[in-house]
């Protein structure tokens, strides 16, 4: 197995970031969106299309909203084009930041971000100058329902997954290839496990530590600023956060 890996600490602090599911649905439904205007809405020949629905509902979106999603990109209900853009800068006291957008307005998105780098204590940089930090995998973190760790080897392998690990918290982190990853987890939910999330990463090979209570500060409001713009799809960054205290 891997070692104990601070992904999956990082990706639930994000996760408490993005409030509401209601957050969750909206982003994949503009990357489904996209995806039915370029290829079509028919997942048996657009296999993009098809992981994405994979990727909805790896992350309980709802069958009825994905399909009112397809239906209405498929007759033109939405008017915006959207690209695809990704940012790349340093946070307050050098954290490594990536931020991916869907945008119909690439202008907008590229002085809001900047913005945001600047106010907060960062710059943003040129393409490529975080990125190689990060490796592109697909992460998926299950609740431990309680099965020994030969079942749970088995039944991650028999998914489709390359290695799993358990984390101090007792859930589970699960790595796959990154086009299998929702193929993957969609498995491992039919076979009984409670999927907590999935998605397509940019997970960090490096992490990088902040001791000063200003850039502590600084950090969370640019990541819950960049969280809050709804150009933004996905926010990676290689800080390893404190973890927080658990309640009484």
């Amino acid at each position: 197995m891997s070692g104990h890996s601070k992904w999956n600490n990082i990706k639930r602090k994000k996760e408490a970031a993005d409030g509401a599911k209601a957050k969750v649905f909206t982003r994949i439904g503009r990357e489904i969106t996209v995806c039915v205007k370029e290829g079509g809405p028919d997942p048996a020949s657009n296999s993009k299309l098809r992981d994405l629905i994979s990727k909805a509902k790896a992350n309980n979106v709802p069958n009825d909203n994905i399909d009112r999603v397809i239906k209405k990109a498929a007759g033109d209900g939405d008017k915006n084009s959207y690209e695809t853009m990704v940012y790349e800068g340093y946070g307050p006291g050098g954290v490594a930041v990536i931020v991916e957008c869907l945008t119909d307005n690439k202008n907008r998105t590229a002085g809001d971000i900047r913005h945001y780098f600047d106010k907060f204590g960062g710059n943003m940089g040129t393409t490529g100058c975080v990125s190689f930090m990060f490796t592109r995998k697909g992460v998926i973190i299950l609740e431990n329902n309680g099965a020994d760790e030969d079942k749970l080897m088995e039944d991650c392998f028999e998914a489709g997954a390359t290695d799993f690990n358990i984390e101090d918290d007792g859930s589970v982190e699960v790595t796959a290839e990154p086009n299998d990853v929702f193929k993957a987890a969609e498995a491992l939910k039919s076979m009984g496990y409670s999927v907590i999330s999935a998605e397509d990463a940019m997970v960090p090979s490096t992490y990088t530590t902040l001791a000063d209570p200003e850039h502590i500060r600084l950090m969370n409001l640019l990541l819950d600023t960049l969280d809050d713009n709804d150009d933004v799809q996905e926010v990676f960054h290689n800080w390893d956060m404190p973890e927080e205290p658990e309640e009484d």
